[in-house]
């Protein structure tokens, strides 16, 4: 998978990464999502092809998928691993948790910047009229 097929995604979205149905990852943020999959840190290697199970619980219920690690480096004391969907309809799924996780941290930044509390609802009505015609298409690329 090409690093640059992703775009960076909000930090403070948790994930949760299992195999053959056990927790082999613990909970962190993703660093990156695009297209073709995702990548994030992770406190132990994983081997290149293993398929992987992906929760993000921000989400109810929690969005869950199926992926396949292509990449594994050593960043420090940790790893960085980018993961591709299996499925197209994953793809278009994680985009739109994508859209959702920005307009949550729209909305927390304006609680924090301004003192306004937003339901999510009015948080993606502004999000979408400030920052929708920017946010990537489904080439990677904004609008």
């Amino acid at each position: 998978m090409d690093p640059r097929k992703f775009i960076r995604h909000p930090s403070g979205i948790p994930i949760e990464v299992g195999a053959s149905g056990q927790l082999v990852y613990a909970p962190r943020d993703i660093s990156d999502i695009g297209i073709g999959g995702l990548a994030f840190r992770c406190d132990c290697a994983l081997k290149r092809g293993l398929v992987v199970e992906i929760r993000i619980p921000l989400f109810r219920p929690p969005f869950e998928m199926n992926g396949r690690v292509v990449w594994c480096r050593a960043r420090g004391k940790s790893f960085e691993l980018g993961v591709e969907f299996l499925a197209q309809d994953d793809a278009f799924r994680a985009r739109m948790v994508e859209q959702v996780c920005y307009i949550e941290n729209y909305r927390a930044e304006v609680s924090r910047s301004e003192g306004r509390v937003l339901t999510s609802e009015e948080a993606a009505v502004e999000w979408i009229t400030k920052f929708a015609a920017d946010f990537p298409g489904a080439e990677g690329k904004a609008h």
